[in-house]
């Protein structure tokens, strides 16, 4: 397991006397924060992904990867009804045994939302080139 530790989380470990702890454990790696395109390769090459953040909700979906937010809610339902995200309480047995079924191939098959095409900026734009000739025709569009 590796787990890029974020400064916040790495104090309150410390604080509470875990770092030395999980630094000893043989199959847990703690790594410092990793750049936005390393830490999506490790996502994308990854068996599951434990989060607590929304964005790793969203981006496990359109990966593909099978995601457990340890999280008793979502501000991305989306990933929860159609994507690859599992709402699991914070409890290490109901967590282990997660991890164990994703692991074991019955983990949440989920599909990318429609929308999440990578095609956002084109369709903004038909809409602004829309509305733009709209208000050109009417005068308006110095005004706007």
């Amino acid at each position: 397991v590796l787990f890029p530790v974020h400064p916040r989380t790495r104090d309150r470990l410390c604080a509470h006397g875990w770092q030395g702890r999980l630094a000893a454990h043989p199959r847990l790696r703690l790594v410092e924060p990793l750049g936005y395109l390393d830490f999506l390769r490790l996502m994308m090459d990854a068996a599951v992904v434990l989060t607590d953040s929304g964005g790793v909700q969203e981006e496990t979906t359109a990966l593909g990867v099978p995601c457990l937010t340890l999280r008793p809610n979502t501000e991305r339902p989306i990933t929860v009804e159609i994507g690859t995200n599992r709402l699991v309480p914070l409890e290490p047995d109901r967590v282990r045994a997660e991890v164990a079924a994703v692991r074991a191939g019955r983990g949440k098959r989920g599909r990318v939302p429609e929308l999440w095409d990578g095609r956002a900026a084109e369709r903004i734009a038909a809409v602004l080139m829309r509305w733009r000739e709209g208000n050109a025709m009417a005068g308006s569009w110095a005004q706007a």
